[in-house]
């Protein structure tokens, strides 16, 4: 433990009483938590950081959404504005928050909204016409003011819960006994040739309890390069002098992946949901003009896409959640959650 950590360790011990205090009160009803009719799945993680939620949330959209009304709440981290909204033509990244706004742009047959009041997101979006007919809610595994249905943990394969400790030392939200909320625990961004041994040792390290499923999973980038205007598959940009942009928590995986395509590219590396000033978007196009060749380009995240867009021209490279295995088991869990609470609603 470095000197920091040991520093900060009796503020995060003090913590962590806080937060079990706090879900102790939530388990024996002192603090209300309220169950809907509707299904209502959340998607969450124990520490802050990248764990791969916004890939995971557009999962369960796709496997939902020919089937039922989908709705996806969100908090809208880092919006500049406040209170319940559904997200339409008139909203922007800016006003709902980066994530939900790729949502909207992604996905033209889905509800999506932001609130930080979870309850009321919830009770405003019963109310519109055509109501949704389940609700998926993004980083709400904390938000106990909600009784979901279906939790879904997410925790990444290099920075595991049961190797970290409690903000501020480390980056837990709460305890690691929060995990037993969940009915699902999914180990994301997992190499993408881990053998079964191994999964059974990661499985066997986080300690599930008989009630729960532990998955595993990982990223696969798209091959194709998407901008407004054109596409291209990446192949051809070895020839491209090439500008990352990045704004989110984790950006080796993206930078690894270019590596592994032989691609040359310069890195900009900016926080987790950056807001882009004036000058960073000066910056940019700077560094980009001071490129030599004839074929360069900006080319950044999807999430960071929706923020650096009407600013830069820029491309993007979309991402996706694949199991590394029992991919049916996982979705057969969802759709029968589904299914049963919608009967019995």
């Amino acid at each position: 433990m470095s000197k920091v950590r040991k520093i900060l360790y009796p503020i995060s011990i003090l913590y962590g009483e806080i937060t079990k205090a706090r879900n102790k009160m939530f388990d024996k009803g002192v603090l209300k938590s309220i169950k809907f009719e509707i299904p209502v799945i959340v998607v969450g993680n124990l520490s802050v950081g990248g764990t791969g939620k916004t890939p995971q949330i557009e999962y369960l959209i796709r496997l939902l959404k020919d089937q039922y009304r989908v709705a996806v709440l969100s908090r809208g981290y880092k919006r500049k504005s406040k209170g319940f909204i559904i997200a339409s033509n008139k909203e922007t990244a800016h006003t709902i928050g980066d994530e939900p706004f790729q949502y909207y742009k992604k996905f033209d047959d889905i509800i999506v909204a932001v609130d930080a009041d979870r309850v009321n997101g919830i009770q405003q979006l019963k109310k519109i016409e055509n109501p949704p007919e389940v609700i998926l809610l993004d980083d709400a595994f904390q938000h106990r003011k909600v009784a979901a249905g279906f939790n879904i943990l997410l925790t990444s394969y290099n920075d595991l819960y049961v190797d970290d400790s409690m903000l501020p030392s480390g980056n837990l939200r709460e305890k690691i006994e929060g995990a037993n909320r969940a009915q699902v625990i999914i180990v994301t961004k997992c190499p993408k040739k881990l053998d079964e041994r191994e999964q059974y040792q990661i499985a066997a390290k986080l300690e599930p309890t008989l009630y729960q499923t532990v998955f595993f999973s990982t990223i696969e980038y798209d091959e194709v390069v998407k901008s407004n205007s054109s596409e291209m598959h990446i192949d051809e940009l070895k020839d491209y002098e090439i500008l990352l942009i990045t704004g989110i928590a984790n950006p080796k995986p993206l930078c690894s992946f270019l590596k592994s395509k032989k691609l040359k590219f310069e890195h900009l590396e900016f926080p987790d949901h950056h807001n882009f000033t004036k000058k960073d978007f000066l910056d940019i196009r700077k560094k980009i003009n001071k490129f030599n060749s004839t074929k360069k380009l900006i080319l950044t995240t999807e999430k960071d896409f929706v923020r650096l867009n009407e600013n830069i021209d820029a491309s993007y490279i979309e991402i996706r959640t694949k199991f590394l295995n029992h991919a049916q088991d996982f979705q057969k869990l969802i759709q029968n959650y589904v299914g049963e609470s919608t009967r019995n609603s």
